[in-house]
C-alpha cells in the first residue's frame, strides 16, 4: 500500500471508529462495579419456613452507576431461567442513559449453572427472593445509591421472584437490609403459586407485564392474582400485550417465537402452599415436584418486532417525587396504537410506552409519537 493509501485507510478508520463511539456511548455506565453477594441456596420449604440451614453460596452483581453525580436511583434486574440473557444488558443501557443506574444479579454462576429452562428442579423457585433481599444489603451501603429509590424489575423465573418478594411475610423473615424497594416490575412471571398471606404485599406500586399468547407463563394465572390482590386494596397492575410471546422484550430472540425444546412450564399447574412451609400440586394434594403430570414442556419464546420503551416510563413514574397515575393522550403518525399504549417499529429502536402503568407529568414526544403524560 502507498503512502497515499495508507493515509485513505487511517482516515476512514478514524472516522469511522468516531462514529462507532458515538453510537455505542447511549446506555454506557460511567462507572462499573461487581459485588459479590453473600446468600444461601434453600428449598423451598426451608424458605418458607425461614431456616437458615441452607448452603452458604456467593453469587454477583453488576453495578452499573449512570453518569450523574450524587446519590442515583437504582433498578435492580433479575434475570430468568436462561440466565444473563441479552435483555438483561438492553435494559442496563436504556436505564443508564437516562441516569438510572442499573444492579443485575446473577444467581447461576456461582450456584454452578447456567440454565435451568429444561431442568427447573436444579434450583428453588423461592431461591431468587432472597438473593434479591441480599442485593439490597449491597445496595443499602452503596455511598452512591439512593436507598429510598431502588426499583425491582425481574424477567420470568426472575419476574416470579420479583412478584413474591412484595409479600411482607418473606421480608419479614428474610430481608435485613432496612430498606425496600420503591416498586415491583414482574415481566411475564410464573403466577401459579398461591402462598399462605400472598395478598398481604409491601405498600408499594405492583406492575406486571405479560404477553397474551405467552404458553411459558400465561397471563391468565397472574390475572387471578392480580384480582385478589385489587380485592385486598393493593396497588396492583396488569398489562397485557396481545401478540407478544414469552421473552418478548430479548432483543435477539427468535422471530417468529421459537420453541425452547424440553422446556419445562408449569402453566397448567395449580401450586398452592398448604400447610404452611410446604407447597403441594392442588390436583394430587401430594408435594410438588417437577414430576407431576401438570409440568409440561416446549414452551414458545421471541422477540416481539414491537418492542416497547419503558426505561423512560419508570423514571417517570417511580422516581419522580410527584408520583400519580396517568393515561395516554394524543397520537402516533408511526406505528400502532392498541389500549391507550404507543407502539414503534423495530426498527425505530424504541420500546413502547406504557403510561397506563407509569407517568409522571410532562409533554414529550417518543419516535413520531405525541403523547402527554
Amino acid at each position: 500500500m502507498d503512502r497515499l493509501g495508507l493515509i485513505t485507510a487511517l482516515s476512514f478508520s478514524f472516522l469511522t471508529s468516531h462514529a462507532v463511539a458515538e453510537s455505542v456511548s447511549h446506555g454506557t455506565a460511567a462507572h462499573v462495579e461487581i459485588h459479590s453477594i453473600n446468600t444461601l441456596t434453600l428449598s423451598d420449604t426451608q424458605f418458607l419456613k425461614g431456616s437458615p440451614d441452607g448452603a452458604p453460596t456467593v453469587t454477583t452483581g453488576e453495578l452499573r452507576l449512570a453518569k450523574n453525580s450524587g446519590r442515583l436511583p437504582v433498578v435492580v434486574l433479575q434475570h430468568g431461567s436462561g440466565g444473563m440473557a441479552p435483555n438483561i444488558e438492553m435494559w442496563s443501557r436504556e436505564f443508564n442513559a437516562i441516569g438510572i443506574s442499573t444492579f443485575a444479579l446473577d444467581g447461576f454462576t456461582g450456584r454452578g449453572l447456567t440454565q435451568v429452562n429444561t431442568n427447573q428442579a436444579l434450583l428453588g423457585r423461592l431461591n431468587f427472593v432472597l438473593d434479591i433481599y441480599r442485593a439490597l444489603d449491597v445496595l443499602a451501603k452503596h455511598p452512591r445509591v439512593d436507598s429510598e429509590r431502588i426499583a425491582l424489575m425481574g424477567f420470568s423465573r426472575g419476574g416470579q421472584g420479583t412478584l413474591y418478594a412484595s409479600l411482607k411475610r418473606f421480608h419479614k423473615m428474610w430481608n435485613r437490609s432496612g430498606i425496600e424497594f420503591a416498586a415491583y416490575v414482574p415481566f411475564y412471571p410464573d403466577c401459579a403459586t398461591t402462598f399462605v398471606s400472598d395478598t398481604d404485599v409491601a405498600d408499594r406500586p405492583i406492575r406486571i407485564f405479560g404477553g397474551t399468547p405467552d404458553d411459558y407463563n400465561p397471563i391468565a394465572l397472574c390475572k387471578s392474582f392480580v384480582e385478589r390482590l385489587k380485592a385486598a386494596g393493593r396497588d396492583v397492575e396488569l398489562t397485557e400485550y396481545p401478540n407478544a410471546p414469552h421473552a418478548f422484550d430479548n432483543p435477539l430472540g427468535p422471530v417468529p417465537p421459537a420453541v425452547i425444546a424440553g422446556g419445562q412450564s408449569v402453566r397448567h399447574c395449580v401450586i398452592r402452599e398448604e400447610p404452611l412451609g410446604l407447597l403441594i400440586d392442588a390436583s394430587t394434594k401430594e408435594p410438588f415436584t417437577y414430576k407431576d403430570p401438570c409440568v409440561e414442556t416446549d414452551p414458545h419464546v421471541g422477540l416481539r418486532r414491537r418492542r416497547y420503551r419503558g426505561g423512560q416510563d419508570i423514571h417517570n413514574r417511580f422516581f419522580q417525587n410527584d408520583i400519580q397515575a396517568v393515561t395516554l393522550s394524543g397520537h402516533c403518525r408511526r406505528g400502532d396504537r392498541i389500549d391507550n399504549v404507543c407502539f414503534w417499529h423495530k426498527a425505530d429502536m424504541a420500546k413502547h410506552s406504557a403510561m397506563s402503568a407509569f407517568g409522571g407529568k410532562a409533554d414529550i414526544q417518543l419516535n413520531g409519537c405525541d403523547v402527554r403524560l
